[in-house]
């Protein structure tokens, strides 16, 4: 069995996030997608109860490859990272479009893995346009999974519902946080992932060169304010008074 697992290397979320041009400034203090590590521990578990190689892929700047290795020492065999100038700002279509080129090019996959989200965007929207992009049945927001008979089963919540899905193989899932623990690597595994394959690939090697303008972009942005400082009120009796009064004056009633 043959997996692609999908990952993003983001800015941290602890760090000071900026936007410049339109675009979020990423090759500062970058980190895998939290979530996408999810994806990462059920990639490799399912290939370990079933069988068959498990390759991280992404899409970014060529300092993703420190994604795609961090997924290496989870356990995924060989990576691919798609590096391309012209990819600079690309939004989801354009993001779908070339990672279901880079998953044909792979040939004979599977299943394709991703995470709920990406920590930078929080869109959750390219599984659904990747699923699209490639032709296959999208199963979302998996809290467990299992591969069988040439399909795949998931379970998720939504709301107070727990529904059960099955698709034929191949088919795209995405895993929630809920999935499963990430494993975290030992020294033995770190020093394994050094002598694993990672290929990085442009557009023009996947025939994709002048792929356009992309679909959707950035109109404006700002920084987020700064935080006032709240006031704090002694009471004397008459503090309910006065916050009723301070609601009423800011309209929050």
């Amino acid at each position: 069995m043959k997996i692609v697992v999908c990952i993003k290397h983001v800015p941290d979320v602890q760090s000071e996030r900026r936007i410049e041009e339109g675009r979020l400034v990423r090759g500062e203090e970058d980190v895998i997608n939290e979530l996408d590590e999810n994806a990462v521990e059920a990639a490799v578990a399912l290939a370990e109860d079933a069988g068959g190689e498990v390759i991280a892929l992404t899409m970014g700047p060529e300092d993703s490859e420190d994604g795609v290795r961090r997924a290496l020492q989870m356990g995924a065999d060989s990576g691919l990272v798609i590096a391309d100038d012209e990819l600079a700002g690309a939004d989801v279509v354009t993001t779908a479009r070339v990672l279901a080129a880079a998953i044909g090019r792979i040939g004979g996959v599977d299943l394709v893995v991703t995470g709920m989200a990406s920590l930078d965007g929080m869109t959750s929207m390219l599984p659904g346009a990747l699923a699209a992009a490639m032709g296959v049945p999208a199963l979302t927001l998996a809290t467990e999974l299992e591969i069988a008979a040439g399909a795949v089963t998931i379970q998720r919540t939504t709301g107070t519902l727990r529904e059960t899905l099955r698709a034929p193989l191949p088919a795209l899932v995405s895993v929630t946080d809920q999935a499963n623990e990430p494993r975290y690597p030992n020294f033995a595994a770190m020093r394994a992932a050094k002598k694993k394959p990672v290929d990085v690939l442009s557009l023009d090697d996947l025939g994709l060169g002048g792929l356009g303008d992309p679909v959707v972009s950035v109109a404006a942005a700002q920084a987020r304010p700064a935080r006032e400082a709240g006031v704090i009120r002694t009471d004397a009796g008459d503090a309910g008074r006065e916050l009723a009064a301070w609601l009423v004056e800011s309209k929050l009633v």
